[in-house]
């Protein structure tokens, strides 16, 4: 089974306003609000693609509420901890001329919820997936995806990190799955500026020697580059698409990676789904479909690999 784990999720509400003006009544010309959190775009892409899996995670108050009718709604096997107190994040993104954001902060979460968590991720087994995807409140340490990653070590789970900083350096000596980084991410662990998938190469291969078995980086119309275990690098490209939503892309690629690679752990057939099933979401005011990815597979160009 996968299991996805978003500790903060949110009620992402995104308006469309025509000529934003700060200190005056706005109105908007559009509007959408999604459940939202990257383990929750995981989760709802798979479920896109045919793959059952659960979300786990914490929520609260309405918002939470709100978030899990929305996810039923998808199809999407929920299992989250309702925390006492508070209420689940409500993100604002502003579209007008430029995107703005203004990202809730979440509720508290105690010893006590996280005892409940480990409780439940006590019953994962040998080749279980589970994705620790996204940012924590300032409530929880910086070693919350290893302390997970220590408490499950040795039972065969594949560990499955999107994460920045020391949220995943630190998941690293727990030899994750795969980490998906993207290029500004990856730059600033290093404290350097890459553009390129050539300059990527070579510091996704330093995240493999610092223990990552496959280390993949999303770079947007650049494409992705992929560090595989079994010794390769693959580079690919970016589809061109019309872009309408960079929400979620990244979470997409993850997804997509998942889905290609099971049916025959196959690197190349990763990354080619990974890097559609990101460009489909990319394209759509929605996360990717089946049908959409299954047409940019199709007419996808190739990878270049190199040993």
């Amino acid at each position: 089974m996968i299991y996805t784990l978003t500790v903060n999720p949110s009620l992402d509400y995104i308006v469309d306003v025509e000529d934003f003006k700060t200190g005056e009544v706005n109105r908007t010309k559009a509007e959408k609000i999604f459940a939202g959190g990257k383990g929750i775009n995981v989760s709802i892409v798979l479920q896109n693609l045919g793959i059952k899996n659960i979300a786990l995670g914490f929520t609260a108050g309405f918002t939470g509420s709100q978030i899990e009718n929305m996810l039923a709604q998808k199809n999407v096997a929920c299992d989250f901890i309702k925390l006492k107190d508070g209420f689940s994040r409500i993100n604002v993104k502003l579209r007008s001329g430029e995107e703005s954001e203004i990202n809730g902060q979440g509720p508290q979460i105690t010893q006590k919820d996280v005892s409940a968590l480990d409780e439940k991720l006590e019953y994962l087994k040998k080749d279980d997936v589970l994705v620790l995807a996204g940012s924590i409140p300032k409530s929880l340490p910086q070693s919350f995806y290893s302390n997970i990653m220590a408490s499950l070590e040795g039972k065969g789970v594949r560990f499955v990190v999107d994460a920045t900083r020391d949220l995943l350096k630190n998941s690293l000596k727990y030899k994750p799955f795969l980490v998906k980084p993207n290029n500004f991410e990856l730059g600033e662990i290093f404290g350097v500026e890459l553009k390129t998938r050539e300059d990527v190469v070579p510091y996704a291969l330093k995240l493999k020697e610092m223990g990552a078995q496959n280390v993949l980086v999303s770079m947007a119309g650049e494409g992705a580059v992929l560090a595989a275990s079994d010794g390769n690098v693959y580079k690919g490209k970016a589809l061109k698409c019309n872009l309408v939503n960079s929400v979620g892309a990244g979470d997409s690629m993850v997804a997509g990676f998942i889905a290609g690679y099971m049916p025959s752990s196959s690197y190349s057939d990763a990354l080619i789904t990974g890097l559609c099933t990101g460009t489909a979401s990319a394209a759509s005011e929605e996360l990717a479909v089946k049908a959409d990815v299954d047409k940019l597979i199709a007419v996808y160009p190739g990878l270049e690999k190199q040993n």
